[in-house]
């Protein structure tokens, strides 16, 4: 089967760098193994479109059926009947609200929230029927919402259904799998149930023979190795057969694993086998540092260093106090007003002051950098004098090369860019596995 792939909501280019195994902003666009027909990036609300600009600096534009480039337009606008044939789309789309509604006249279907990301994705589906599909996306997807736990999720596994694909999911933990940050993102993989991967599985509808695809045979189970799986420890579900019915009443306990075929769901709680994962020390500059990014000591410490914490419930602190890490990053107790005038007293816990280099990053947010109380600040690696993390190290721990963002965007952008991106080593290792899975398919038959 031909390596054909569609990268939507592509960011900078992490499905793409990773896929493509790239190491280095020099690489050569004919080193790809995979080969990018179309993509699509929009950023809503921003006048300079950044990220885009980045991807199509490093690889290009991509023109659809019509001759257009589209790649900048927001995707529920697009025609999917002009978006080139693939056989693979990729994506990290957001966490939104799935949940649908019958539309006035109910044999014309449902209708969902507009600007909601996952139906174009479903349009696209439904338009192009790729015959593998992967996605990314945060992990409380499939708990949420909080008030009818995994609806949405399970809205998208019947979409997904509803099109003749089985899916399988993970929720993933870089860290554990040997990568430089504790980031756990789902990913789901699916696959229409008469390609030759899905025969090879045998699906069938028993948990003996489900464990065995979620610990040893299944997609996710080769990549990302996990320990032993007892039958006795899958859940199974049904989903209802009309989507709308889904989105009204379906309710379910989604483990860290599963899969989903002909309507039939299976989850199971999986510990990683994993590996030792890298540390920030492995991935800090060792190098000189430019003194921007060092840290004034006036804006580490209010008061004693060894304190992890205020109480201004009895006194308010200076504003300057509140300015320094220390504070931020510190536990707190201080009085609120709500909006209907009720005092409150306001808590927060303490994060670690410090990101030490024998452990892995925390998982970035799109506010590194600032000043926030999940920025990292780290002691470098030359002077041991305190910092915060310099756009290369924030590019280093999402996998990316170095310098990958540096195309004439301003600094935060490239924090912000690597804050929404994916771990690209865990896309390699998922690749690699795909590109096997192609080379034992036989080659499709052109579309009518």
């Amino acid at each position: 089967m031909e390596r054909t792939v569609c990268e939507l909501f592509a960011g900078v280019g992490g499905f793409r760098c990773g896929l493509n195994s790239i190491k280095s902003k020099d690489f050569k666009l004919s080193s790809e193994t995979w080969r990018t027909v179309w993509f699509n990036q929009w950023e809503p609300g921003k006048k300079k479109q950044w990220a885009h600009d980045c991807y199509v600096k490093h690889f290009g534009t991509a023109l659809d059926l019509n001759g257009d480039d589209t790649t900048n337009m927001d995707i529920a606008s697009v025609d999917k009947a002009a978006i080139p044939d693939h056989n693979l789309l990729v994506g990290g789309f957001p966490c939104q609200d799935y949940s649908v509604a019958r539309s006035l006249n109910g044999e014309k279907g449902i209708e969902g929230k507009k600007g909601v990301l996952w139906w174009s994705i479903w349009d696209i589906l439904k338009a192009k029927s790729p015959p593998f599909v992967l996605l990314e996306n945060v992990d409380r997807l499939l708990l949420s919402p909080s008030k009818q736990r995994g609806r949405d999720f399970g809205i998208i596994l019947a979409c997904l259904a509803a099109e003749g694909y089985a899916a399988e999911w993970r929720v993933v933990n870089a860290a554990e799998y040997g990568e430089v940050q504790r980031r756990r993102r789902t990913f789901i993989f699916a696959y229409k149930k008469e390609t030759h991967f899905a025969q090879s599985l045998g699906l069938r509808k028993d948990v003996l023979s489900v464990s065995g695809i979620l610990g040893k045979k299944g997609f996710f189970a080769k990549v990302f190795p996990v320990n032993d799986i007892a039958p006795a420890q899958v859940l199974p579900a049904e989903l209802p057969g009309d989507i709308a019915d889904v989105s009204d009443s379906f309710s379910f306990e989604f483990a860290n694993s599963g899969i989903m075929f002909d309507g039939s769901v299976y989850t199971v709680r999986t510990q990683p086998e994993g590996s030792p994962s890298e540390t920030l020390g492995d991935i800090i500059e060792k190098d000189e540092v430019d003194k921007k990014y060092f840290i004034p000591g006036k804006r580490l410490y209010f008061t004693d260093p060894a304190s992890d914490h205020s109480d201004e419930t009895e006194e308010e602190l200076p504003a300057e106090s509140r300015r320094t890490w220390q504070y931020i990053k510190g536990a707190k107790r201080k009085y609120r007003t709500a909006a209907n005038g009720h005092r409150y007293v306001y808590s927060e816990g303490a994060v670690p002051m410090i990101d030490e280099w024998d452990k892995p990053a925390r998982t970035m947010l799109t506010s590194e950098g600032s000043f926030n109380r999940s920025t990292h600040i780290v002691r470098d690696y030359a002077s041991h004098k305190i910092r915060i993390l310099t756009p290369r190290e924030a590019e280093r721990i999402q996998g990316f090369p170095d310098d990958w963002t540096d195309t004439g965007m301003p600094e935060k952008f490239r924090y912000f860019c690597m804050g929404n991106a994916l771990v690209v080593p865990l896309i390699a290792r998922m690749g690699s596995s795909i590109k096997k899975i192609f080379r034992a398919e036989p080659r499709a038959k052109p579309r009518a």
